[in-house]
């Protein structure tokens, strides 16, 4: 398993958004990439890159002994993730239980980091991980949908700056997943008939926001 650097991220989007930002705090964020050569090279091949749509080939596994944390719903990652090398009994958190988990481990206060890792086998997997592992990571009423996801998508990109070394991702790819983050941010928030600050997602903001991330100590 490999360890992707995922500091703190400064709040960005209103108070109302959350009751309890930032509640658990981590550095790191255990990685399994599929199990080929190249996997850690992002730009290998014909990268996949984020849509609306849940990508396949990700997953966060269930850390510990088989049962581990019982109160996370579960499918085992053998029907989920069959190209990372996973012990063969392992589970998954189910993937439709997303905003379950970030309720549940709130409410049991269980640190993210302590029940859970990234298996991922694209690109867009890995950008989706991370933007739920932003959602893991702060709790609120999920009423304001689009500023919640802002934040994440805000957090998943400097996240993935962040990374560019350990995931092989280059500044151009690094800016064409930031794109599609901007239309899908963009389509939320017109969706939801809402004014939110969009120039988060620019890429100097998102380089000043990395810069500051990068020398943060983990209880700031």
């Amino acid at each position: 398993m490999r360890a992707l650097f995922v500091p703190p991220i400064r709040c960005i989007v209103h108070a109302s958004v959350f009751d309890a930002f930032g509640w658990a705090k981590s550095t790191t964020l255990g990685w399994c990439p599929e199990h080929r050569a190249d996997a850690s090279n992002m730009a290998a091949g014909e990268p996949t890159l984020p849509t609306s749509s849940n990508p396949p080939g990700l997953g966060f596994v269930i850390r510990g002994p088989r049962g581990a944390f019982p109160f996370l719903p579960r499918e085992s990652c053998s029907l989920h993730l069959p190209r990372v090398e996973l012990a063969r009994d392992a589970d998954m958190l189910a993937p439709w239980a997303i905003d379950d988990a970030t309720d549940l481990l709130y409410e049991n206060r269980t640190a993210p980091n302590d029940a859970l890792f990234l298996a991922t086998t694209s690109l867009a997997a890995v950008y989706w991980g991370l933007h739920d592992w932003a959602h893991f990571h702060s709790h609120g009423p999920f009423e304001e949908v689009a500023a919640t996801e802002l934040q994440c998508d805000v957090s998943a990109l400097v996240w993935l700056r962040l990374n560019r070394g350990a995931l092989g991702l280059g500044d151009d790819l690094w800016d064409t997943v930031r794109c599609c983050a901007v239309e899908l941010s963009t389509e939320r928030a017109a969706t939801e008939g809402v004014a939110l600050d969009m120039s988060w997602l620019e890429a100097d903001e998102l380089v000043t926001l990395a810069e500051a991330a990068a020398t943060a100590r983990p209880d700031e």
